[in-house]
């Protein structure tokens, strides 16, 4: 079983920042893409950035003032958020898709989420 195990979220005025990290647990051993998502009460899941290797995508909400890495040696995503505006507020979900085994069939897996919440 994988698991995700989220940190970093919480409480800021806006204009500040937060860094949120999400660590895989060790059983998996493929990595192939990394992910942050968000949720904002009555709205769907939305993709915030992605890690590919060393590409990375955004949303065009969150370019130029979110930056996503990757650590795929320590199984471990961050997203290092600036900037921050009231309507960044949502539950945040770092997603992974890799393997357990070489033979393996790539998997989706999802953490637990972390609430963010930016004061105006």
């Amino acid at each position: 079983q994988v698991q995700l195990v989220e940190s970093g979220g919480g409480l800021v005025q806006a204009g500040g920042s937060l860094r949120l990290s999400c660590a895989a647990s060790r059983n998996l051993i493929i990595i192939r893409n990394m992910a942050w998502y968000r949720q904002a009460p009555g709205n769907q899941r939305d993709l915030v950035a992605r890690i590919v290797g060393g590409n990375t995508t955004y949303a065009d909400s969150v370019k130029g003032r979110f930056t996503i890495s990757g650590d795929y040696a320590k199984r471990t995503v961050y997203l290092q958020m600036n900037s921050l505006k009231p309507e960044d507020t949502a539950v945040y979900y770092c997603n992974v898709q890799g393997r357990t085994a070489v033979w393996d069939q790539t998997n989706n897996y999802w953490g637990q989420g972390t609430q963010v919440t930016v004061s105006s």
